[in-house]
């Protein structure tokens, strides 16, 4: 009688414990079935510098080597929309890109900023400019990132979280341009390298801090691309190129992989 009973104790917890089991992995199976994913931002998010445009994106240039494609690809999606576009600004975002959101979106990701602080012109200014010009023109921006952009990335975060109120939005951050006393034997300055570095760093404490107050989650990218930036001999990022200027400066197709997804994989 006693074997009996604990037989049948023993039999019930091996049942509750398979159902148990097989319940959460459904349950988790459905959470994951249940993913509604919007890509927003601009070029780092479409993809420029990685190839394999999707033609019908015309000049918003989405790749298909993109990290949000990436992720799309590797995770199952019940939704996904790729909104992302090269060269916007965050007006864009809020003008152009939100349509895809609701309150069913569960998952949003977002490179946003660098194009309202000057990105490409400073970068042109450092190239062609002296080093006292190229500084200048990086503390401009850095100005730029002081006054104007927090209210600009409230903005879009606001408008962001309005239209999917149940979402896990992800803001990433941009990399480090350049590795100091590198590889490079031509081009910038050292001076005009690190000025640059400085201003990316400067870019992303400045998003983090906007996204933090709105209840986001930063990523950072610049431990990914550590040792894979412009003179280290491994780059992930284009170096300017005269004859595709709009892909100077942008990651590469192993930047998206290697140094955008796994941010994006290791926080959504």
């Amino acid at each position: 009688m006693k074997l009996s009973r604990f037989a049948a104790v023993s039999s019930s917890l091996l049942l509750g414990a398979v159902l148990a089991f097989t319940g959460s992995g459904a349950a988790q199976a459905a959470a994951t079935a249940s993913v509604n994913y919007v890509a927003l931002g601009d070029s780092y998010s479409s993809g420029v510098g990685a190839g394999s445009y999707d033609s019908a994106s015309g000049d918003c240039k989405r790749s298909a080597n993109a990290y949000p494609m990436l992720w799309k690809a590797s995770h199952a999606t019940t939704s996904f929309a790729f909104n992302a576009c090269s060269g916007a600004v965050t007006t864009d975002v809020t003008n152009n890109q939100l349509g895809s959101l609701n309150s069913s979106t569960t998952l949003v990701s977002i490179t946003i900023g660098g194009n309202d602080a000057g990105f490409s012109d400073v970068m042109t200014t450092c190239i062609l400019q002296s080093d006292a010009t190229c500084v200048s023109r990086v503390n401009q921006a850095k100005s730029y990132v002081d006054t104007t952009l927090p209210a600009r990335l409230d903005a879009v975060y606001t408008a962001i979280r309005n239209k999917a109120p149940n979402a896990k939005v992800v803001v990433l951050g941009y990399p480090r341009f350049y590795m100091l006393n590198g590889t490079c034997i031509a081009g910038l300055s050292e001076t005009e390298r690190s000025a640059i570095n400085g201003a990316s760093d400067y870019l992303n404490a400045a998003i983090s801090k906007r996204a933090a107050n709105k209840g986001f989650t930063f990523s950072s990218v610049t431990s990914t691309f550590s040792g894979h930036e412009i003179c280290s001999g491994s780059a992930w990022l284009h170096s300017v190129n005269w004859l595709n200027i709009g892909e100077s400066y942008h990651p590469t197709a192993a930047g998206q992989s290697g140094g955008y997804l796994p941010r994006l994989n290791a926080v959504a």
